[in-house]
């Protein structure tokens, strides 16, 4: 018989990288685990992952997995979540699902702990876990929009190659190490060379020339917000970092607030941690909030062409808080 307090968990997808570090996450962050589950796709089966000091067998995610399932953690993308993820409602199971799948439905909630935790009890069985950049983003807007109500966000990302998944891990180390050799690079994650490049596309892109990508910054700030008058545009960059997003965004309120006072506030906030004395070159940076909780915020300036204005950089691990780490937050949330 279950120990009262402990919880069935099962982790789709948990051979990838956001599901490896959800795996680490629920362990680091002692959740009151009973039976655990590690699922992935028949290409997984035969490996096993390490949980609380075991060895699991990954089983193949199946309609029938989720039997006595009390939270199913989704990271596999999409399609396998629109398939799964209802028959793991239907077995009696509360889903937290990354993928994009369910984020814009209006009977979902899209959640992130520090902004809207009152959204969580308006579900039907299925939370959303937001999009890693606009995780990190809203993090740090939040408290600043409670304060000084914000009009417009221009936001310019520069995201690492994780946020794709190991093959584009794996592309940036190998090219990488082929231009140090002076050998020709082979190309197959990304539409072109990541390693010492740039590319601006995120995702496909749309009718309107933005990627989809950046069209998730725009819809999910608003939803998490819950506050559809935010005007947010967004140009979002894959650039050769293997792990953490980093962020670029200018805010204009609608009332007065200073750099200083916005530091104040933010050195307060739940989640986040200023780093910004420019004298001393202290500022967010990826391989520093690499395996990090927090979301890193620095460069905190005004911006003298707009009444109330002000610049940032934001900073956070895109698999940790962008990503595992909100997804088990949102667990906890739950079962307290």
């Amino acid at each position: 018989m279950r120990k009262k307090g402990l919880y069935n968990v099962a982790v789709v997808g948990a051979t990838g990288v956001v599901g490896e570090e959800m795996i680490k996450t629920l362990e680091q962050r002692k959740f009151p685990v009973a039976d655990f589950l590690p699922l992935a796709s028949s290409r997984s089966t035969g490996k096993f992952v390490k949980f609380q000091g075991k060895e699991y067998d990954v089983e193949e995610l199946k309609e029938s997995s989720f039997t006595n399932i009390d939270i199913a953690l989704f990271s596999a993308g999409a399609s396998r979540s629109l398939e799964f993820a209802p028959h793991a409602v239907k077995a009696g199971a509360i889903v937290v699902d990354n993928s994009s799948a369910f984020r814009m439905d209006p009977q979902t909630p899209l959640v992130v702990p520090e902004v809207n935790p009152q959204a969580i009890a308006r579900h039907k069985g299925i939370i959303a876990n937001p999009n890693c950049s606009t995780i990190q983003m809203v993090v740090a807007l939040k408290p600043l929009h409670d304060f000084a109500r914000i009009k417009r966000v221009v936001v310019s990302t520069y995201q690492s190659v994780s946020g794709t998944g190991k093959k584009a891990i794996e592309e940036l180390d190998m090219q990488t190490t082929d231009i140090f050799n002076m050998r020709d690079v082979e190309i197959n994650v990304y539409p072109h060379q990541i390693a010492f490049n740039c590319l601006p596309q995120i995702d496909v892109f749309l009718d309107n020339g933005y990627t989809k990508e950046e069209m998730k910054m725009v819809n999910e700030t608003r939803k998490i917000m819950e506050d559809d008058s935010i005007k947010v545009t967004a140009t979002t960059v894959r650039v050769p970092v293997f792990y953490s997003h980093s962020e670029s965004v200018n805010i204009e309120f609608e009332r007065p607030i200073s750099p200083d006072k916005a530091r104040e506030i933010l050195s307060k906030a739940p989640g986040v941690e200023v780093r910004d004395d420019p004298a001393r070159s202290l500022y967010p940076l990826a391989i520093h909030a690499a395996g990090k909780d927090p979301v890193y915020v620095g460069r905190i300036r005004a911006d003298d062409t707009v009444p109330h204005g002000l610049n940032m950089w934001i900073v956070s691990d895109n698999i940790r808080k962008g990503a595992a780490l909100n997804a088990v937050q949102i667990a906890e949330r739950l079962i307290a």
